[in-house]
């Protein structure tokens, strides 16, 4: 997954994406623990409890290939999951309780990461070539695009990412609100991801957005010359001690860096992109303009 929250495919080799609950990154070494201390609770007290994981999984309502999966740590278990193992089992809700751990990293660590980093930074700006930026997206937005990639996620896959992705809107909550610039490309708002009505509802949701006091959108005009941003994303995350993280799809890689030199140049680039989008003030217009079928 990217820094914009674009997904990976967790586990879709494994044909085991339509079974309730989520893969696990094996990677992920904070998740691996998690995961292995709340299914080893599980299986003791199962044992414990004289059932067999057969029987077990049909008192829960689950399948006897998740609840091992899930007692092995292989398996990110659904909250659901967890409460009816707990009422099963007759743990007073401290295996319910295990929600609050299991919920931290049922994203990939990529995303968990990017979302600390953005919870930090006093300063956010980002420009995205083919999208609009994930943080600024709506849930049915994002599902739609989700939903149109190939070859497909699964359902449950979608959803995960959904979730990932709306997680990250938290940065708009923050107090001290950070500030925050958006350099939109016009075409990524003409186009209707998910059909007139999600259209609409996204569009409606960035003008709500860009009236935020700490938010800045600027739209990229189709019609204007080539740009520092034509080779992809663009993002830089300033904190308040004065460092800063970047990333750029054209440079380095693409990988994320905290390289004075090299954050100068995303700097400049960055800079450049919103020299020559429209003013903000212009940009809302804009915006407006296009929900009401005038441009």
């Amino acid at each position: 997954m990217s820094v914009d929250g674009e997904a990976v495919r967790p586990g879709a080799e494994s044909g085991e994406a339509d079974e309730p609950g989520w893969e696990v990154d094996p990677d992920d070494e904070w998740g691996v623990a998690v995961l292995t201390t709340v299914g080893r609770q599980l299986r003791l007290r199962r044992e414990a409890a004289g059932l067999r994981a057969a029987e077990f999984g049909t008192a829960v309502g689950y399948g006897e290939d998740l609840v091992y999966k899930v007692e092995g740590g292989k398996r990110i278990p659904r909250q659901d999951y967890l409460a009816r193992a707990d009422e099963v089992l007759g743990a007073d809700g401290l295996i319910a309780a295990a929600w609050e751990d299991v919920k931290k990293v049922r994203y990939p660590k990529t995303v968990r990461d990017i979302a600390k980093l953005e919870a930090q930074a006093a300063e956010v700006g980002v420009y995205v070539c083919n999208s609009i930026s994930g943080l600024l997206q709506t849930p049915d937005h994002a599902r739609a695009l989700f939903q149109a990639a190939q070859p497909p996620y699964s359902p449950d896959d979608v959803e995960r990412m959904v979730a990932a992705r709306m997680a990250r809107r938290s940065i708009f909550e923050r107090r001290p609100a950070p500030s925050i610039s958006f350099v939109l490309e016009e075409a990524t708002l003409r186009r209707e991801v998910g059909g007139t009505m999600v259209w609409r509802q996204q569009i409606e949701h960035l003008l709500e957005a860009g009236r935020f006091h700490n938010v800045t959108l600027q739209v990229m005009p189709t019609r204007t010359d080539a740009h520092p941003g034509v080779d992809g994303r663009i993002e830089v995350l300033k904190f308040p001690d004065g460092t800063a993280v970047g990333r750029s799809d054209g440079a380095f890689n693409g990988r994320p860096t905290s390289d004075p030199k090299q954050l100068r140049i995303l700097e400049l680039r960055y800079g450049s992109i919103r020299a020559q989008a429209l003013a903000p003030r212009e940009s809302l217009a804009f915006i407006e303009r296009l929900l009401l079928g005038e441009t």
